[in-house]
């Protein structure tokens, strides 16, 4: 397994100790993002056990885990966040389901609060899904509000996109994939890996039986210009990347009106700051377009949406704002849960 660490001395202190007493049998390293701190030395001095590689800059997510998996010679791969804290007994289940299903590409487990433990965590809950204009939303999570975990997904099932915060991928299919887009610097960019690996042919699952706490927001506040152009920004990419051909304008030319009413309701509240940020967020990807054309010829195959585990027809945006349903459930998204024989 794989940390991408960036100035993160501190949730190495913290966190590793768990990731070394619950992980016996897996290799640990920790990849540096062009760290300024003192993390490398820390870890020299304390855990001289753990492999290290020393990135020379920080290339963002995308491009450190890029640079850092091509170092790491493994049948699976597991892209785990410093600030998580894993479990006892974490490893097998999310390792059994990829050994036993050549069609499993990807698998993520329960992602929990680290400061709120009875409750789903933001970044991945019980499993993501996209809404019919590619909003993500998780069992567990729509938008702000966190489910308590009361069992109700102790389940084994595909989803749409499994989380970038603790993620087991198998290696192989990682690069068939092409790996994480280096452009998408990070935010999004585990949706449109898994989106690639279903236009593959591949599946993504949760695997409710393992468990980890997660911290989230170590990098970047969740309040934060530069995180909110990146989400716009890469949300614009994710769908003109991946959609398939018919479905191509409506849903991205809604999805960006929809971004629209974002930087409204931003606007009045008094938030110039965002408001600028999905302004220079929509200027950069029309100013890219060339180069997202170029990768969206890279994925030969796009499926429409209807083939796709865990899209949804419906609009969540308008079932959660205007309906006020608060929890996955309420939604009624059809359970595509079968798992392979």
């Amino acid at each position: 397994m794989v940390i991408l660490n960036w100035n993160g001395r501190r949730w190495l202190e913290q966190f590793l100790p768990s990731v070394l007493q619950h992980s016996a049998g897996a290799q640990v390293v920790v990849a540096d993002n062009g760290s300024q701190d003192d993390s490398l030395p820390f870890l020299r001095q304390h855990y001289p056990q753990v492999r290290t590689i020393q990135l020379p800059e920080n290339y963002g997510f995308c491009e450190g885990y890029n640079q850092a998996l091509s170092q790491v010679e493994a049948t699976y791969y597991v892209l785990l966040n410093s600030d998580v804290e894993v479990t006892a007994n974490w490893l097998s289940p999310m390792v059994n389901l990829l050994e036993k299903n050549p069609q499993i590409a990807a698998c993520q487990p329960k992602i929990k609060s680290f400061h709120q433990r009875t409750h789903f965590e933001h970044a991945g809950a019980a499993g993501g899904f996209l809404d019919a204009y590619g909003y993500p939303f998780c069992r567990g999570r729509l938008f702000d509000t966190l489910e308590e975990d009361r069992g109700q997904y102790d389940d084994v099932r595909p989803v749409f996109w499994a989380t970038g915060a603790c993620l087991f991928i198998k290696s192989s299919a990682y690069w068939q994939a092409g790996g994480l887009e280096k452009r998408f610097f990070a935010h999004m960019e585990e949706i449109d890996l898994c989106w690639r690996l279903q236009n593959l042919g591949y599946q993504i699952f949760y695997q409710g039986l393992s468990t980890v706490y997660h911290v989230g927001g170590g990098t970047l506040p969740k309040a934060n210009p530069r995180k909110t152009f990146l989400n716009f920004r890469n949300g614009a990419a994710l769908l003109y990347k991946n959609l398939a051909k018919e479905e191509l304008n409506k849903i991205l030319y809604t999805r960006l009106v929809l971004d629209g009413v974002a930087a409204a309701q931003y606007l009045l509240k008094g938030q110039l700051k965002e408001v600028q940020a999905i302004y220079k967020a929509h200027r950069s990807f029309f100013a890219d377009r060339k180069f997202w054309k170029e990768k969206r010829k890279e994925t030969s195959i796009h499926k429409p949406t209807a083939q796709l585990t865990g899209w949804s027809q419906q609009s969540v945006v308008w079932q959660y704002f205007m309906k006020g349903k608060k929890e996955f459930r309420a939604l009624n998204v059809p359970d595509s849960a079968t798992l392979p024989a």
